[in-house]
């Protein structure tokens, strides 16, 4: 089963995922291939999910010859997909492939490119919209960002997901993530599980990951500077 368990996280450690990931992670790869990559890898990322962490039941089943047994997974129409606004967008479109009943949310978070990390590392965390469905004790809920940086948006988004329900099981879903936003995710919701392609080095001082991908969102949407100010994801 190409799905690790390490300490902080679980990594996605299937062949077409690191293919995929090291053409996203790649400077020459333009917007329209990047955007691409990201759909390729939360498709592949959402097959992972339900092959190591959902259980199946077996069910009988009439072919048209005779009757017999077959497999069918478990509570695969229990899903709540969680947008992060912007980057995430073309990662959920990936997803919606291996859970297209899922119900949908969206968060749109970002932190505050001109503030300082405060004493913890952390950032001042701006959610301007959120529209998220009814969550029910029965559901697996998937909060899904490209990039798990110092973790002070992914804690932010969590904060209004708990709000809306309690569901049975929640995943955040990365590209990569980085050690301090693994740290803060589990310190402040220790049941929640992170599931990611890579765990990388760590942040420079501006907050973004090392090696990274760059900007998800800009690379994405071909956007910098002021435009990314406005329509910021991750952190």
């Amino acid at each position: 089963m190409p799905i690790e368990d390490r300490r902080h996280a679980t990594v996605i450690t299937h062949a077409l995922a690191r293919h995929t990931l090291a053409t996203l992670r790649d400077r020459g790869t333009g917007q329209v291939d990047f955007r691409d990559g990201l759909v390729d890898l939360g498709r592949i990322c959402g097959y992972e999910i339900i092959d190591g962490a959902m259980e199946t039941e077996y069910v009988a089943i009439e072919t048209p010859l005779a009757g017999t047994t077959g497999e069918r997974i478990a509570g695969v129409g229990d899903v709540v997909i969680v947008t992060v606004l912007r980057a995430a967008t073309p990662f959920v479109e990936g997803l919606l492939a291996a859970f297209p009943e899922a119900r949908q949310g969206v968060v749109s978070a970002g932190r505050d490119e001109t503030a300082d990390r405060d004493d913890d590392g952390g950032f001042p965390i701006s959610i301007d919209y959120v529209k998220l469905p009814e969550i029910g004790p029965g559901d697996t809920v998937i909060v899904a960002d490209p990039m798990l940086a110092t973790g002070s948006t992914m804690t932010a988004v969590l904060e209004r997901v708990r709000a809306a329900g309690d569901p049975d099981r929640t995943f955040v879903l990365a590209a990569v993530a980085a050690p301090e936003g693994l740290l803060r995710v589990e310190s402040a919701f220790p049941d929640v599980e992170v599931l990611t392609v890579a765990v990388d080095d760590g942040l420079d001082e501006d907050g973004y990951i090392l090696p990274g991908l760059g900007d998800a969102g800009d690379r994405a949407f071909g956007t910098t500077g002021r435009e990314r100010a406005e329509t910021a994801g991750g952190g």
